[in-house]
């Protein structure tokens, strides 16, 4: 498994992991009918942005995650993630391997802290995920999420210093 920048040839790779998550309605707050076009525009930033991408031998591209400020300007020392694996390869700790190296790359890059600004308090798996990870939760947002199948449901803001 190698975990590698995503090049903007990757798109296609990407995109049916992000709509297989995306399209379930109970991780992200993208609309789930997002387009291919407008998942694009979402997931493949610019710079300062970068985009990463976990390469399975047999699979091809298994998992993705983005790194970027979480502000602008005077907020621009706190680093911001997402991450999405194929949920056929969920729970085989490709999740962990590829947090792992982005929170290694957002230390290279000088950022002092990392938050995540809406993660879904039912995600049970990314909760325990970053908890061991160092995270905290932070702040609530009380039914901050329509869940597409358990309705209004908790965000939670969790931040963990690098």
């Amino acid at each position: 498994m190698t975990i590698r920048l995503a090049q903007p040839a990757d798109w296609p790779r990407i995109w049916p992991i992000w709509h297989a998550v995306v399209s379930d309605g109970d991780t992200y707050v993208w609309p789930p009918e997002t387009s291919m076009d407008d998942g694009r525009a979402l997931w493949m930033l610019p710079s300062p942005a970068e985009v990463w991408a976990v390469d399975d031998e047999a699979d091809g591209i298994v998992a993705t995650a983005t790194l970027k400020p979480n502000q602008v300007g005077l907020g621009d020392h706190v680093a911001n993630a997402s991450f999405m694996v194929d949920p056929s390869h969920a729970g085989r700790g490709v999740g962990r391997r590829l947090a792992e190296a982005v929170l290694e790359r957002a230390r290279e890059l000088g950022y002092e802290a990392m938050q995540f600004n809406a993660v879904v308090a039912t995600n049970e798996r990314a909760v325990a995920l970053w908890r061991s990870l160092g995270f905290d939760v932070v702040g609530t947002i009380p039914n901050g999420f329509r869940h597409t199948t358990l309705g209004p449901v908790d965000l939670l803001i969790m931040h963990r210093k690098l």
